[in-house]
This record gives structure tokens, C-alpha cells and sequence, in this order.
């Protein structure tokens, strides 16, 4: 779905998104050191403690779920109305479809490098979504991507749970 996206595209992309994003991005970057992408040791949540609540981080396996939910922010999880974790992507996606669910993952998995989507769409319940989110690679041996640590910025987010746990 994504094949034909540049690394250009991408990079002009994450220019254009909410602070946020850049800043994590810029994090991201930063740990990558003189390596192409840094292990997930390296991400430290107490440097990204006021981004946690919008991070997923999804495990890559090497089976048919291909992407798993490992950890899920509160923020993400309101957003959703459940909690993803422990499931695949296929199956737990939040997109317009399952197939352009899995798009970002594949494309980050198969280039080993960011991907950013900052398009308008509409969620598995019909609500209509506009959210700057990257996907960034981690590797625990410097070449196959084994984990993507995503962050969202919703430009208008909806809640679907209103415990106030959870919104914290």
C-alpha cells in the first residue's frame, strides 16, 4: 500500500507534523547513535514521560499475527474504547481498514526506517479521525526490525472511555 512512499515523502511528512511527533522523532533519532535504529533498551520511558500516554510499542514476530500489540499508552486506549494489548494488529487494527492497518507496520518492517501518516480517516466505528502519527523501527541486532514504538497526536480526539484512570 505504501510501497511507492520515499524516504523524502516521509521526512517532509514528519516536518509537517504536530511538535510532538518531531520531538519524539528527534528522540528517536538521538538513540539511533552511528546505528540505523536503536534497540528498544536504548528508549528510556522516563525521557519520554509526557509522551507515554500516546506511545504503543508492537512487537514483530515471526509468525501470522506478524504485528502484536505489546504495550498500549492510556491516552491510546481511550481513544480506542479497549485495550489492544497481548493482540495482533490484524486483528485489533484502528484504521479505515485492516489492510491499511497494517500498511504503516509493513512498510516500517520491510524499509527499516520511519514512517509517518498524517492523513484524514475514518476508525473501525465510523468516527472520522485526523492524527499525525510515526512509526519508528527498533532493532535488537542493528538490521531486522524486531519492535515499531509508535506515537500518535490526534488533532481532535475523541474519547471512547471516559474513566478517568484512564485519562490521566
Amino acid at each position: 500500500m505504501y510501497e511507492d512512499v520515499s524516504e523524502e515523502e516521509v521526512e517532509h511528512r514528519i516536518i509537517s507534523s504536530h511538535e510532538s511527533v518531531r520531538a519524539v522523532v528527534a528522540y528517536w533519532r538521538k538513540k539511533c547513535g552511528g546505528g540505523r535504529m536503536p534497540r528498544r533498551v536504548d528508549i528510556d520511558p522516563a525521557d519520554l514521560k509526557s509522551y507515554l500516554p500516546c506511545i504503543i510499542l508492537v512487537d514483530v514476530v515471526p509468525d501470522e499475527r506478524r504485528f502484536v500489540y505489546r504495550l498500549v499508552g492510556t491516552h491510546e486506549v481511550a481513544g480506542r474504547g479497549f485495550d489492544p494489548t497481548g493482540l495482533s494488529v490484524g486483528e485489533a487494527f484502528y484504521a479505515e481498514s485492516q489492510e491499511a492497518g497494517l500498511a504503516s507496520y509493513e512498510y516500517v518492517a520491510r524499509e527499516r526506517r520511519p514512517f509517518c501518516f498524517r492523513d484524514p480517516y475514518v476508525t473501525p466505528d465510523d468516527w472520522y479521525e485526523q492524527e499525525d502519527t510515526v512509526y519508528l523501527p527498533l532493532s535488537a541486532d542493528g538490521t531486522i526490525v524486531n519492535m515499531i514504538l509508535v506515537y500518535s497526536h490526534s488533532l481532535d480526539f475523541k474519547p471512547r472511555i471516559r474513566d478517568s484512570l484512564i485519562m490521566i
